[in-house]
This record gives structure tokens, C-alpha cells and sequence, in this order.
């Protein structure tokens, strides 16, 4: 389209020239369409590349309010990139739903996406049709998760034996900003996982597993509760600090007489009405506290709040009380101390109260922070994971750290099969896609040494974010695996002496690694169909 051009003066007499129609760009479309798809995602690649493995960088994030967010999980960086262009928000939604399914390899995916694309860009230059390039990765990604499940190990754990599962929750976190104390808090996880596990049926309820932070403290003096951590206090300063073999009240009712359900409104003209109206909510509160009584509880824990009217006659009658207790800490409530949320006072009894060992409620340090812990609960399986931290930014990474080891405890739970890390299942699997494209006829082959380059991406941002030579150690581990038939062998990132995963303990699970395979080649499909993008109120050139 030509650009219209009109010559005009400024107030000094110079010539200057107004362009018009400039907004109206040429729509590109077709492989060119294609191809700047592909630098789009190739740049968001690039940008995840550095933070992959456990000497992966860091990357501070700046909020549109100016909170600094430092982080290396893949999840927590994409969805704080916002980016604006349509293939970088597809790259965006890979790494939610690799979190969302799995919780662990979010930055992987992400790594091999941007490699399978890059390599289809070199295809598409030699005049491959994408369709065929897609359907090629299709054909080579069911190969990979085909040998991945042949060189899986089965793991073997119990409650009594989690060796294992440290390991391999240790190393999820060998690569997060708190590495330091991956041990300890390999074993929490670990620990939270199993004290909710079924494992008889292979199933974890997150909702038994609660996470709270707090600032201050150490990272290392985190710990987890057998039983439900609420941050809040007694409803009064002189109410007691710790209540033994409590019988709790679980209220969704307000200590507060009942209003009119109507329109209608009263008005109050005399000093006796006024008394009158004083004297019923008083007995009232009575009725409501002494139908609490009556039930049997020591304690009450309320959704709602009540006034200091009521808060000083529970002060009276020598009856504790919780107010403004959340909707999911009143249900984990509930659920850790086997009682029933009850609506109305009418329906409290001595059956839906919920019982606790031990009620009490802790400081930190010189600040008035207090929080109340409930243990003992003897039907319950409900934990918490109590994250402390010297500032909030590595409390915030503890709890995202915490929550990827959490995930793949509970997928080793469901599926116990396992592969080696440090690159060794990419590099294997590669070697075995490789030595297929040779037996397929047509085009497809290239698409199966694209799908093989691209997983060895993998390994190569391993070895130079370890400050190896990349080409050098991939090459040589390569070798390797080809000659001693030993898929364990992987890139040596901790600088150990040994390429064997399996003497690191460097492992991952199958169902992980598959998922990343699987993901990454159905977005780059679908990446490799469009060809066109229209935006809303966008006209024909």
C-alpha cells in the first residue's frame, strides 16, 4: 500500500512531511507468518534457556507495581514475562499446563518447544511443507516416549523406606534458588506427601496439604505440622494461650442477633425500646453461648466476626473463640479434626464437634505475629508445611520450590517409574530417534533428525549453564551411551567426577519427562498450522 504523504509547516516556517496510513501495515501471512511465529517463541526460548538445571540463572522479575519477583522456575517466569505477541502467550500456557499437570519441568518444556521450532525453521528452508515437519515430530515423539518407558525403572517405597524419594525430590530442588537445604526440604516433602497418601489406591488429596509462610527466621527452621497452622489469635489478649483436648465448635453463624429477613425497618423512638432492644440482644448472646456450652466445646473457632459485646461475655463464661477464620481453613478444619461445620446454633451437638490434642497459639520473635496450631487430631491426615525466610522473595521461592517437590513425591506415588536426569533420557532417546531416521521413507526423516537435535537442546544448556563446553560434553556422553548401552549416563553438572546418574541420584519421573515430550510437540504442531493472524477490526489490505 502506497503511503500518502502531505508537506505542512511548523510555526517557524519549516517544511516537515505527514505520512498517513503508516498503522496499515502489510498483514503478512503464509510462511513468512510462520517464521515470525517461530522468532517469537525462539525468543522466549533464549530467555529460559540460561535458568535450566541446578547451575541455571536467575531471573529477577519486575511487577507493573514495581514487586520484585527472583526466580528460576520456568511457570513463575512466563507468567510474569506478560508478553503481548499470540505464539509467546501459547509458550505462556505450555508452561501453566506442564505446572498445572505435573507441577516439576515447566522451564524443559518450554527449552524443547523453542528447540523443536528452531530446528523447523531450517526445515522450512529447504521447502518442507510444515504439515509434513508436524506430522514427522508426531511420529519421532511417540518413538521417544516409547523408549523412555523401556529404560524406566520401577522404584519401590514404602513409609517406612523414602530413601528413594528424597533423592528424588532433592533433585526437583537441586536447581531452585534454595538449594542449599534441598535435603531438609526434600524430606518435608516427602513427609507432607505420604502422611495424606492412599497408597493402597495410588492417590494424594492436595487439600490435605497446606502451605503457610511467614518471614523471618531461617530457611532451615521450616517445618511441617502434623495437623492445620491458622494465622490468626484468640479473640481476646486474656482468653487462654493453649487448650488441651479441645472440643471444637466449627461456626459458620456470626455471634450476633438475628436481623429481619425483610425490608422492613424499626425504629426506636424511646428510651425504654431502646433498653428493651438492649436486654433481647444481650440474651441472645447468652442463649448462643450457653447452646455452645451445652454442646460440650472449649473452643470456637467462627467464619464470622462477632462484636466486643460478645467477645467479652465468651471472656466471661471461659469460652476461647477464633473469629474471621477463611472458608478453606474453616473446611481443613473440619476435615483434620473430624467435626461438622454447622450453620445455626439450633443444630450444634455433642456429634459435630470436632476434637484436637492440643490447641495453641505461638509468637515469632519480638514481632506480635501469632498463629494457631492444631495437632493431635486422631482422624486426620490433614499437614502443613510451615515455611519460614529472611525476607519474602525467598520466602516466595521456598513456597514455589516446596510445591514442585510436593508434585512429584505425589507423581511418584501414581505412576513409580523413573528415568535419570542430567540430560541422560534426552540424550538417549535422541540416539534412538537419530538411528531411526534413517528406516523412514519420504520427508519425515528430517523432522526425525530435527526432533533428534532438538533433544539434545536439552543437555547442551545442562553442560553451559555448568560452565562446561557444551559441544564437547554432550558429544562425549554421546559416545558413551552408544558404546556402553548405558541410558543413566548424563552431563556431570555438579562437577562430581562421574557422568552416571544413577551414582549422583540424579533421577526424574517417567511421568515428567513424558509429559514435557508430549506437550512440547503438540504446541509446535499447532504453531506449525497457522499461517495467518487476524486481529479484532483488522481490514484486507
Amino acid at each position: 500500500m502506497a503511503a500518502m504523504g502531505q508537506l505542512v509547516f511548523d510555526e517557524f516556517g519549516k517544511p516537515f512531511i505527514i505520512l498517513r496510513n503508516q498503522d496499515k501495515k502489510r498483514r503478512i501471512v503464509g510462511i513468512e507468518a510462520l517464521k515470525s511465529h517461530i522468532m517469537a517463541a525462539k525468543n522466549v526460548y533464549n530467555t529460559l534457556r540460561t535458568s535450566l538445571g541446578p547451575k541455571g540463572l536467575d531471573k529477577v522479575l519486575v511487577g507493573p507495581d514495581g514487586d520484585v519477583t527472583i526466580t528460576n522456575d520456568g511457570a513463575t517466569i512466563m507468567q510474569e514475562m506478560r508478553p503481548s505477541h499470540e505464539i509467546a502467550k501459547l509458550m505462556v500456557e505450555l508452561a501453566k499446563s506442564q505446572d498445572d499437570e505435573i507441577g516439576d519441568g515447566t522451564t524443559s518444556v518450554v527449552v524443547l518447544a523453542g528447540a523443536l521450532l528452531e530446528q523447523a525453521e531450517s526445515l522450512l528452508d529447504k521447502g518442507i511443507h510444515p504439515i509434513r515437519i508436524a506430522d514427522g515430530y508426531e511420529m519421532a515423539a511417540a518413538l521417544a516416549v516409547k523408549h523412555l518407558e523401556s529404560i524406566a525403572e520401577s522404584l519401590t517405597f514404602s513409609k517406612d523406606n523414602v530413601g528413594a524419594l528424597t533423592d528424588i525430590a532433592s533433585t526437583t530442588l537441586g536447581s531452585k534458588v534454595v538449594n542449599r537445604y534441598r535435603k531438609e526440604l526434600a524430606k518435608i516433602a516427602v513427609e507432607a506427601v505420604l502422611s495424606v497418601a492412599d497408597l493402597e489406591h495410588r492417590d494424594v488429596d492436595f487439600e490435605l496439604i497446606k502451605i503457610v509462610t511467614k518471614v523471618g527466621a531461617q530457611l532451615e527452621d521450616t517445618m511441617l505440622i502434623k495437623g492445620v497452622l491458622v494465622d490468626k489469635d484468640m479473640s481476646h489478649p486474656q482468653m487462654p494461650k493453649e487448650i488441651k483436648d479441645a472440643h471444637i465448635a466449627i461456626l459458620t453463624c456470626p455471634f450476633e442477633p438475628p436481623k429481619p429477613k425483610t425490608k422492613h425497618k424499626l425504629d426506636v423512638t424511646t428510651v425504654e425500646e431502646y433498653q428493651k432492644l438492649r436486654e433481647y440482644e444481650k440474651q441472645k448472646f447468652e442463649q448462643m453461648v450457653q447452646q455452645v456450652k451445652d454442646a460440650g466445646a472449649n473452643l470456637v473457632i467462627c467464619q464470622w466476626g462477632f462484636d466486643d459485646e460478645a467477645n467479652h461475655l465468651l471472656l466471661q463464661r471461659e469460652l476461647p473463640a477464633v473469629r474471621w477464620v477463611g472458608g478453606p481453613e474453616i473446611e481443613l478444619i473440619a476435615i483434620a479434626t473430624g467435626g461438622r461445620i454447622v450453620p445455626r446454633f439450633e443444630e450444634l451437638s455433642k456429634a459435630k464437634l470436632g476434637f484436637a490434642g492440643s490447641v495453641k497459639e505461638i509468637s515469632f520473635g519480638t514481632a506480635r505475629d501469632r498463629m494457631l496450631v492444631i495437632e493431635g487430631c486422631p482422624s486426620s491426615r490433614a499437614v502443613t508445611v510451615f515455611i519460614r525466610g529472611g525476607n519474602k522473595m525467598i520466602v516466595d521461592e521456598a513456597k514455589r520450590s516446596i510445591h514442585d517437590a510436593i508434585c512429584v513425591v505425589r507423581n511418584l506415588v501414581k505412576d513409580p517409574r523413573v528415568v535419570y536426569g542430567g540430560g541422560a533420557a534426552d540424550i538417549s532417546c535422541a540416539n534412538v530417534v537419530a538411528e531411526a531416521a534413517d528406516k523412514v521413507p519420504g520427508l519425515e526423516q528430517y523432522s526425525y533428525r530435527a526432533f533428534a537435535d532438538a533433544l539434545e537442546v536439552i543437555p547442551l544448556a545442562l553442560a553451559e549453564n555448568s560452565g562446561l563446553n557444551p559441544i564437547e560434553a554432550v558429544s562425549e556422553v554421546k559416545a558413551r551411551q552408544i558404546k556402553e548401552k548405558n541410558p543413566r549416563l548424563g552431563v556431570d553438572c555438579m562437577h562430581k567426577g562421574t557422568n552416571d546418574m544413577k551414582e549422583q541420584c540424579v533421577v526424574e519421573a517417567l511421568i515428567g519427562k513424558r509429559q514435557q515430550i508430549l506437550l512440547a510437540t503438540q504446541l509446535v504442531r499447532m504453531i506449525l498450522k497457522i499461517d495467518d493472524v487476524r486481529l479484532p477490526g483488522e481490514k484486507e489490505d
